[in-house]
């Protein structure tokens, strides 16, 4: 290969890269943040529910 070429793509994959790992960043922190959220309602309706039933 010319020294060109393999600038060209030294240069271009980052280029390409960040951007998708970054959106990919971004998803896998919403579903994080929504897995949390299930999560925190669910432990608070559980309180709730074992305090209805002390006998449980």
């Amino acid at each position: 290969m010319e020294w060109y070429v393999i600038l060209v793509l030294v240069l271009g994959i980052p280029v390409i890269l960040f951007p998708a790992a970054y959106v990919w960043y971004l998803n896998i922190g919403g579903i994080y943040a929504a897995i949390r959220e299930k999560r925190k309602a669910t432990r608070g309706r559980r309180q709730v529910t074992t305090s209805l039933f002390p006998g449980n």
